[in-house]
């Protein structure tokens, strides 16, 4: 008997069909790679398991019982545990507090035993090998760290089933290869995995078998071994794929950003020169300084030395306006935690930027501001039914192209991009390469950080190799390939001097 058994599943929204008769089965002890696209349904589903959503119509059976109806505790007490891309943690408060939220142990006359639970919690983190205080403030951990705790948070109380979304997209390469570990003696004992991601490499790793989903609808099951990257891809975006590159070379003219010795948390000694229309990949390891470097250009971390000119001016002061001023934007890794404001709908959420420089004229055309909103839809070709649409109410690759617009609508000429395709499927990945491409036609000047070096082959003119807070190297287009880039982020090449574009 399986664990899991959803069958004609069907939702809609306002009338609107989400899914369409969808079907999944999952048995004790194996890892089920749930795929599709975003807005494909996944996450629907999944809500619908964990008591978030209701059903339409369909049948569900856990581990034997029939669900009629289920609520979210419900779905804890039978063990379905669900682990959200978006990381859902109580920043203000200490980790170990995270782990027993409404769960918390108690002694004699109802005081929290405060002992017992930071006891447990570093009893869990030593045999899951994680790094973390039980008693540090969830605000002062790495995403990498909150990624783990958040994951931990369901180990803890043993579920017979874990729905991860996106579980590694905060985390290194020691940090996967530590997690599957976790999952592969936890499949020993019979737990179930969910297992949602875009990754081929770590789906095809880790997962028994498959279910793709498309535009709400049921596509196919299968095992992983029976099938490859390229076929289940064309199962998902409905087209046969292709690995084709989308770079174009193109004629570079005056240098528009240049650092000298800059060093702030996390970097230090940076000197870089970017010439205006070109793209810049930043790589390394998690924590090697890429991401850092660009929070410095912006402003949104301590800078303690150096000089930044931009356009050939000055910025004297690390601060986030100075760098907007200076036309420079950045669209943070963290969608949920630095770029959504969830109570505003898509025009709020696009003009929040420029209303910010333009804050002494205290009146905003709604008119004019809707007229931009429809030039950048038309533009990133944005899927939304209007500009009073919720941001919430987007998949990830059309909330990405909304702050895309939030930014633009700022005039930047210097776009800083975070990790932009993080949680985002392959249809929706090709669509933001080919918007980095024909931004940087325009004259735009791009720096994208991310871990994931075939995105950089596909867009960048320009690779710069982070190691220690160091570019340790800058490489050509032609000289961008994983094994050279891991050799020089790993310091495999040996030291190297600071470099410029």
């Amino acid at each position: 008997m399986s664990l899991l058994s959803m069958e004609g599943i069907c939702k809609s929204f306002y009338g609107v069909p989400v899914l369409k008769n969808v079907n999944l089965t999952l048995e004790k002890g194996e890892v089920h790679a749930l795929l599709g696209e975003n807005g494909a349904g996944k996450s629907t589903l999944m809500n619908i398991l964990t008591g978030v959503l209701p059903k339409d119509q369909g049948r569900i059976v856990f581990d034997g019982k029939n669900l009629e109806s289920i609520t979210i505790r419900q779905s804890e007490e039978l063990g379905i545990a669900f682990v959200h891309q978006e990381l859902n943690l109580f920043n203000d408060l200490r980790v170990y507090e995270n782990i027993f939220l409404m769960k918390e142990y108690t002694k004699g006359l109802g005081y929290l035993d405060k002992k017992r639970m930071i006891t447990e919690v570093k009893k869990l983190f030593d045999e899951l090998g994680a790094k973390i205080d039980p008693e540090e403030r969830v605000e002062n951990l790495k995403t990498s760290q909150k990624q783990l705790l958040e994951i931990s948070k369901a180990l803890f109380f043993q579920a017979k089933l874990l729905i991860l979304d996106e579980p590694t997209t905060s985390l290194n390469n020691d940090e996967v290869a530590h997690l599957f570990g976790i999952i592969r003696n936890l499949k020993k004992n019979g737990t179930a995995f969910v297992f949602i991601s875009h990754k081929m490499p770590e789906i095809f790793e880790l997962s028994d078998r498959y279910t793709v989903f498309r535009n709400g609808e049921f596509v196919g099951t299968g095992l992983i071994r029976d099938t490859s990257p390229i076929e289940i891809t064309g199962m998902m975006v409905g087209e046969k794929y292709t690995e084709q590159s989308v770079y174009e070379k193109r004629e570079l003219t005056d240098t528009v950003l240049e650092l000298e010795n800059f060093t702030g948390e996390g970097f230090q000694n940076v000197s870089l020169s970017v010439k205006k229309g070109s793209i810049v990949g930043f790589t390394g390891l998690q924590g090697s300084g890429s991401s850092e470097l660009m929070q410095g250009i912006f402003g949104s971390i301590p800078v303690y030395g150096g000089q930044m000119k931009v356009m050939g001016r000055k910025v004297a002061n690390n601060r986030i306006h100075l760098a907007m001023k200076s036309k420079v934007a950045m669209l943070a890794a963290n969608r949920k935690e630095n770029s959504v404001i969830p109570d505003m709908d898509l025009l709020e959420n696009m003009y929040l930027s420029e209303h910010t420089l333009s804050a002494l004229k205290p009146v905003i055309s709604v008119k004019k501001e809707k007229e931009r909103f429809e030039k950048y839809r038309k533009m990133l070709s944005i899927k939304a039914n209007g500009s009073s649409d919720r941001i919430t109410s987007l998949s990830g690759g059309n909330q990405q192209k909304v702050f895309l617009a939030r930014w633009l609508n700022t005039d930047a000429e210097i776009l800083l991009l975070d990790n932009p395709t993080q949680g985002i499927d392959v249809g929706a990945k090709a669509e933001i390469y080919r918007l980095i491409l024909e931004l940087a036609k325009t004259g735009k000047t791009i720096l994208i950080n991310t871990l994931e070096i075939p995105e950089i082959q596909k867009v960048a003119d320009t690779c710069a190799v982070f190691y220690n807070g160091n570019i340790v190297k800058i490489l050509e287009h032609d000289e961008i390939d994983e094994v050279t880039v891991m050799l020089y982020s790993t310091n495999a090449a040996g030291d190297a001097a600071t470099v410029a574009v």
